[in-house]
């Protein structure tokens, strides 16, 4: 998911983030003193010489304190993509940030590191933090250098060995087109899930509008937020006919959002009430409409963090309840949206890009998101959306070529967060 990046000037970088990327010039890894996850220094000896030995090529490793996050935007991703953009070379990178892992690259595919520093991470939940990074160095080793291929030796081959590097050939070739026939069919059914969601989003909306038909007609004001509402529908609906790919979906949600706004801008109208804040809709359910205030949630298996959420929803978290999610199908399971996996960040994304960033949800997204946009899930910012190293924007581009890799824009960090749970988890 390539994507234009915007920059975050080094000028706008931490001390903590300095210092890492000032080690990093002369050193593939660097611990600072106040990280909670520090490894030994043996174990870093250790990391570096599997750096130097097993064939990953550049590769930058930085275990940071949590405090790091307030200096790029209040998310490990936005800490990421800041070394990434201040040490300037090319390379895959990785970050352990408090108790989230995070991982990108630009000489690797997008998505692929996301992809490998979540299996180690899963591979090595509760040995920490060493192991886990080894693991990973060796994958991005495996997925630089391929599995099998060695020379046949040197010299003109005979006959046979003509033969046997023909077959090779035609074995790799036949591996490719099938490997290329499983991702796009994989990618269709990932596509369908993702606009299964948003369709219901649509059909919502379009019920609570037609609803407020008869009434308005009563009331200029509230006509005039209805027909805006209904403007803001039909935005949605044209983008939606048009998506090809999950990233194309944030406009059709970001179209939905404020809509929705409207909407409940004319019921309160109607209602003889002040419209309502224009804040980023309920974390629970978007559907919900406009929050009210934000409240402290705790997700299951998870750690607090301070979430937007409709007068009821909120009130039900101060008693201690867990209101009911939005859940989507993915995977052939219900699940809720903020559970599900990455290619779901675009559209869940929509909804919160108007109000800077997302990242309350930092370390809930299953797999790359989530690292994970709100800021990929670790989300900074989707979309750059103001905020210290925000990720481009998902409209600006597509498809998934080599160019620009994880750093390209879009959110392509994966990993997870140390400490428990499933998905991506926690060390």
């Amino acid at each position: 998911m390539a994507a234009g990046l915007a920059l975050v000037p080094v000028a706008q970088a931490g001390p903590i983030i300095d210092r890492a990327v000032a080690a990093l010039n002369s050193d593939p890894v660097y611990v600072d003193p106040a990280a909670e996850l520090a490894p030994s220094s043996a174990d870093q000896d250790g990391l570096r010489r599997k750096i130097d030995l097993a064939g990953a090529g550049p590769v930058y490793i930085a275990i940071l304190p949590v405090a790091a996050e307030q200096e790029a935007g209040g998310s490990p991703d936005g800490v990421l993509q800041a070394i990434h953009d201040s040490l300037g070379r090319k390379g895959t990178y990785a970050a352990v940030i408090g108790n989230h892992f995070r991982a990108g690259s630009d000489v690797l595919q997008p998505g692929v590191a996301g992809r490998l520093a979540t299996e180690a991470l899963a591979a090595h939940r509760g040995e920490g933090v060493a192991p886990t990074l080894l693991d990973f160095v060796d994958r991005v080793a495996s997925e630089r250098t391929g599995s099998g291929g060695g020379d046949g030796g040197g010299g003109q081959p005979s006959g046979g060995g003509g033969a046997v590097i023909g077959l090779l050939i035609a074995g790799v070739i036949a591996f490719l087109v099938f490997r290329a026939i499983r991702s796009r069919r994989r990618s269709q059914a990932e596509l369908a899930e993702v606009k299964a969601a948003a369709h219901e989003d649509l059909i919502a909306l379009a019920d609570d509008v037609q609803k407020l038909e008869q009434p308005v007609e009563s009331n200029a004001q509230a006509k005039q937020e209805y027909t805006q509402a209904l403007d803001f529908y039909g935005q949605a609906s044209d983008t939606y006919d048009r998506v090809t790919q999950p990233h194309q979906l944030e406009a059709v949600t970001s179209a939905l959002e404020e809509g929705r706004w409207h909407m409940s801008s004319a019921e309160a109208l109607l209602e003889g009430r002040n419209p309502p804040e224009r804040r980023p809709p309920c974390f629970f359910d978007p559907r919900h409409g406009p929050s009210t205030r934000d409240v402290e949630w705790t997700p299951p298996g998870g750690t607090p963090r301070k979430v937007p959420a409709c007068e009821a929803d909120a009130q039900a978290v101060e008693r201690g309840m867990q209101p009911a999610s939005r859940e989507v199908m993915a995977g052939g399971r219900m699940v809720p949206y903020w559970s599900a996996p990455p290619y779901f960040g675009p559209w869940a994304g929509g909804y919160f890009m108007p109000f800077g960033g997302t990242g309350f949800l930092s370390g809930l997204f299953v797999g790359e998101l989530l690292g994970g946009a709100f800021g990929g899930w670790g989300y900074g910012s989707w979309g750059g959306a103001g905020t210290a190293g925000g990720f481009g924007n998902w409209n600006d581009g597509g498809g998934g070529g080599a160019g620009g890799g994880d750093f390209g824009g879009g959110m392509s960090f994966g990993g997870g967060d140390f400490g428990g749970g499933g998905g991506g988890g926690d060390f």
